[in-house]
């Protein structure tokens, strides 16, 4: 039935990742470089946050069609999908500041910097640590 429905069965792959376009002339001659570890970290999570969202929807949708719910059940499985969701956002995060060359990030802002900075460019926020005015070091 699910198959005049046009729906894909769970034990069918369904890849996660659009195909890879093919390279511009310019970008074919350059050799191939080998993926970072938070590139390969990065890939893993999306087809793991992929699969925990496939397997959710299922789960809410087998419940709904027996009038049934098991909300620790569903609990559980949006928990595990928000702790992989946050752990890509900080993979995401951090490729975003190793391909930019920053040092880090405004707390304030969330607009990167460059190492050496003492202002945040976008907020004027003070990135550097400062000890009280009239604090002596002992001896």
């Amino acid at each position: 039935m699910l198959d005049r429905l046009g729906v894909r069965r769970r034990t069918e792959t369904v890849s996660p990742l659009p195909p890879p376009a093919a390279p511009a002339p310019a970008e074919a001659a350059r050799p191939a470089v080998p993926p970072s570890d938070l590139e390969r970290r990065r890939d893993r999570l999306v087809r793991e946050l992929i699969d925990l969202q496939w397997d959710l929807g299922g789960l809410a949708y087998e419940m709904a069609s027996r009038d049934h719910y098991r909300l620790d059940v569903l609990t559980r499985k949006a928990a595990k999908l928000q702790q992989i969701d946050a752990e890509l956002a900080e993979v995401e995060r951090m490729l975003k500041l190793d391909e930019a060359g920053a040092a880090g990030a405004c707390g304030s802002c969330g607009a990167l910097y460059a190492r050496g900075s003492v202002f945040c460019w976008q907020c004027g926020k003070d990135l550097m640590a400062r000890g009280a005015a009239g604090a002596v070091a002992g001896p």
